[in-house]
């Protein structure tokens, strides 16, 4: 740690995946979500093998669920986003994707959240946005967080814009990360990469620090 000016500033990745100072993020590993996605069951053994190293070091862990609102409740940005999606042209034709409390809002069984770990509903791209997970993190002195889960285009790069804005310190656990296609992947990546802000490692590395081996 660097101190200067009455704070200490985190160096390298050990000290900013501290547990005492991190959290883990699994984002959308939802049973409608995981199947979309080619290498779904690579992602879900990534998230797995994450978030038993989160256990075991004692870190706080954070799980995001997307839904949709019912139609008749719906505004202009979620219907716009489902006639874009289901490749409709009337919104009247359109019907909500994910629902609270349907199976495909549920985490998948392999991840499920025990209970000192918590779970957030949202409607928004960005876990951050109209959610309790910024002031929680803030509550809990956490300065990062780590995360992984589906997709990285749709919501995780905007989780992470989000949270350095709000001077968190992001760490993308990228093999962890699933997305439509490799090509959309490696633009988010190189996107990210290139704030400079942003950390992006390997799963391993992650769990090497958490578990010192």
């Amino acid at each position: 740690m660097k101190p200067a000016f009455g704070v200490s500033v985190p160096e390298g990745l050990g000290e900013i995946c501290a547990p005492q100072r991190c959290a883990l993020i699994i984002y959308d590993m939802q049973s409608g979500i995981v199947p979309q996605i080619a290498d779904g069951p690579w992602i879900v053994d990534k998230c797995r093998s994450l978030l038993a190293a989160a256990r075991t070091a004692g870190m706080r862990v954070f799980f995001t669920r997307h839904l949709f609102l019912p139609s008749a409740a719906s505004g202009v940005g979620q219907l716009r986003r489902e006639m874009i999606w289901e490749r409709k042209t009337d919104p009247a034709d359109t019907f909500p994707l994910i629902t609270q409390g349907s199976t495909a809002w549920q985490i998948v069984p392999e991840l499920q959240p025990r209970e000192d770990e918590v779970l957030i509903d949202k409607i928004t791209m960005s876990a951050f946005e109209s959610t309790f997970l910024n002031l929680a993190l803030r509550d809990a002195q956490v300065q990062a967080f780590i995360i992984a889960g589906i997709a990285m285009e749709v919501g995780i790069e905007p989780t992470v814009r989000h949270g350095a804005d709000m001077n968190f310190i992001p760490v993308v656990a990228v093999d962890a990360c699933g997305s439509k296609t490799p090509e959309v992947m490696e633009r988010s990546v190189a996107t990210l990469k290139e704030t400079g802000e942003v950390i992006l490692c390997s799963t391993a590395e992650v769990i090497s620090l958490l578990t010192g081996r």
